[in-house]
C-alpha cells in the first residue's frame, strides 16, 4: 500500500497567498492533491507558476463574479475526469465546487456557502448542504469511494468553536447549520479529524480583524470527510495550525490506498 496525502486549505485569495509563499509552501508540502478554496480570482488573472505548478495538474472554477470565491485542485496523481459544479445553477454561479474522479476515489473539493450574510443566504446555504449530499450519495451508490474536503462554513460541536455559548445565534454554529452537517454523518460520511482525534482542541479559522488567532479564540470549519469504505484507510488527519498566509489554516488526509 502506498500512502497518499491530500490538503486541503482556503486560501483567502490565491493571488495574495502567491506573495505570501504559497508555491513554496506547495512544493513542500509534498502532498499528492491539494485542494483550495476561495481562490477569488478567475484562471487568466494568474500567473503562469500558479496555473501550472511543477509537478502539478490543476483544474479551476471560477465564480462569474470576479475576486469572489472560486476552487483549484492540485494533483499529482493521474485525473480520469474533472466536473465544475454540482449541475444545479444557483449552486454553480459562484464557482464553488470541483468534482475530480481518480481511479481509487473521487474528490469533492467545496467552498461551501456563508450563511453570515442574512437569513436568505442561511436558507441558501443549508440547501447547498442537501443538494450536495444528494449528488455525493449518488457517487456512494454506484460504488464509489467518496472523499470530501473544503471550508464547510460550520463549525459541527462544542469542541469545535472556543465559544459555544457566544455564538450559538451566528451563523456557522446555529443549530439548523450544525444539524444540517449531521445529515453527512447519517449518510455515512466520517470526519476523519475528529473520528482520529476525538478530545483534541484544534481550530482551522480565526477573525482577523479581532486578531483571535494570537488568542486562538477560533473555529473548526474545515474538514475532510471520507466515505464509510474508507475508513479503515486512514492513517492521519491533521489540521496545521503553525502555516500561516490566510485566516484559514490547511488540514490534511493520510489514506493507505
Amino acid at each position: 500500500m502506498t500512502p497518499t496525502t491530500l490538503i486541503s486549505w482556503n486560501v483567502n485569495g490565491i493571488r495574495a497567498a502567491e506573495k505570501k509563499g504559497f508555491l513554496d509552501w506547495l512544493r513542500d508540502s509534498n502532498a499528492d492533491v491539494v485542494a483550495i478554496q476561495e481562490t477569488k480570482a478567475h484562471p487568466d488573472q494568474l500567473s503562469k507558476n500558479l496555473l501550472e505548478p511543477a509537478g502539478y495538474h490543476a483544474d479551476w472554477c471560477a465564480a462569474e463574479k470576479k475576486g469572489y470565491s472560486g476552487v483549484a485542485t492540485y494533483s499529482r496523481l493521474p485525473v480520469v475526469r474533472c466536473t465544475t459544479g454540482l449541475g444545479e445553477a444557483r449552486f454553480d454561479s459562484d464557482g464553488r465546487t470541483l468534482i475530480t474522479e481518480f481511479d481509487d476515489f473521487v474528490l469533492f473539493n467545496i467552498y461551501f456557502p456563508n450563511g453570515g450574510r442574512g437569513p436568505q443566504w442561511v436558507t441558501h446555504k443549508l440547501e447547498f448542504y442537501k443538494y450536495f449530499l444528494g449528488v455525493a450519495k449518488r457517487y456512494m451508490k454506484k460504488g464509489r469511494s467518496v472523499i470530501v474536503t473544503g471550508d464547510v462554513n460550520t463549525a459541527y460541536a462544542e469542541i469545535d468553536i472556543a465559544r459555544p455559548k457566544e455564538n450559538v445565534k451566528v451563523s456557522g454554529f446555529m443549530p439548523e447549520e450544525r444539524e444540517a452537517l449531521g445529515e453527512f454523518f447519517k449518510a455515512g460520511l466520517i470526519d476523519t479529524f475528529r473520528t482520529l482525534h476525538p478530545e483534541d482542541v484544534k481550530y482551522s479559522w480565526w477573525n482577523q480583524v479581532t486578531r483571535a488567532r494570537d488568542r486562538n479564540i477560533g473555529w473548526r470549519l474545515d474538514y475532510f470527510f471520507v466515505s464509510p469504505d474508507l475508513k479503515d484507510k486512514v492513517v492521519a488527519a491533521d489540521i496545521h495550525t503553525e502555516v500561516m498566509g490566510s485566516d484559514h489554516c490547511p488540514v490534511s488526509l493520510t489514506l493507505d490506498l
